[in-house]
């Protein structure tokens, strides 16, 4: 059972104010609506101005032994939010100053800046825009500036953010199933993936965590089958197991599409496998670093291609 906790937080008094934290069932799937950059039959971008705002933790809930979920509200109600795709991402400010205040980026040359703050990627989880919350899923048991503040997250507890910058949308719509992989990093964005996709959807997960007690429920409309991979006392990040179950999945044909994430070093081989191996078209899978072993700073968007991978770019 996840626990909502309010005490103390103007507005968040009374039964039934904001919804259940963890639900049983999936809730209904929406995109606010908001014009692509670029689309295709299959696929669409967006670009959006981030945005700095103040957040302040109004729920917390325990998902599993080592996965918490914070809700929040903005200082600016999330005016004018983005919620387009599993894609959605912004950063979480750990910053505060001398009278414990959060910390916003600087604003410069017409736009926000984090560069110097301690700040992480976090995955949108989920919005709700009539009670304009949002839900975060931290990763806790690590050594990380994220995973001691979540740790003792409680209402009242304020953070900077920035963002989200853009969205990379696939169209659930057009292809007819879903090879999913993530480590407990991109968990949250997986259970957004099955919780979103449309009824009856045939869907494959590969998830790697430590053990059973790592395991979360995964509310869905779609037609779910999960392998949960254990990898025991192996640190996060050290082993294959994500990327070789992937590679060992049969898939049914062409028609479907492929995500997986997780510690960027530990799935890079993915890459070459889905176009040379499996043949598949470049819109029909994403394979992403969502953070990298040893790198505190690692940002999502800095890919790291294979040698096969730079070769063939090079040609």
């Amino acid at each position: 059972m996840s626990t909502l906790l309010t005490d103390g937080i103007p507005g968040t008094t009374g039964a039934g104010r904001f919804a259940e934290l963890s639900p049983a069932v999936p809730r209904p799937a929406f995109r606010t609506p908001h014009e692509a950059m670029r689309e295709s039959a299959r696929t669409a971008t967006y670009r959006f101005t981030p945005r700095a705002r103040v957040l302040t933790v109004v729920g917390a809930a325990q998902l599993s032994a080592n996965l918490k979920r914070v809700r929040f509200r903005a200082d600016d109600d999330f005016a004018e939010f983005p919620f387009i795709s599993p894609d959605d991402h912004l950063k979480l400010i750990f910053d505060t100053d001398a009278a414990g205040e959060p910390v916003l980026p600087e604003f410069s040359g017409g736009q926000w800046s984090p560069r110097g703050t301690v700040h992480r990627d976090f995955t949108v989880r989920w919005f709700d825009p009539q009670a304009r919350t949002l839900d975060i899923d931290f990763v806790l048991g690590t050594h990380g500036v994220a995973a001691h503040w979540a740790a003792e997250a409680a209402p009242g507890d304020r953070l900077g953010a920035l963002g989200p910058r853009g969205a990379y949308l696939v169209k659930d719509d057009v292809y007819d199933w879903y090879l999913l992989a993530a480590d407990e990093s991109a968990l949250p964005a997986l259970a957004r993936w099955v919780e979103s996709l449309p009824e009856g959807t045939p869907v494959t997960a590969y998830v790697e965590v430590q053990d059973a007690a790592s395991h979360i429920d995964l509310p869905t409309r779609a037609d779910l089958t999960v392998h949960w991979l254990h990898r025991g006392d192996a640190a996060p990040g050290t082993t294959t197991m994500l990327a070789d179950a992937v590679m060992r999945h049969t898939l049914p044909d062409r028609s479907g599409y492929v995500w997986a994430a997780g510690e960027a070093l530990s799935v890079k081989s993915l890459r070459c496998h889905l176009m040379f191996r499996e043949g598949l078209p470049r819109d029909s899978w994403s394979v992403d670093g969502y953070w990298r072993r040893g790198r505190a700073d690692y940002e999502r968007l800095e890919p790291i291609p294979c040698a096969r991978c730079e070769a063939e770019a090079a040609r």
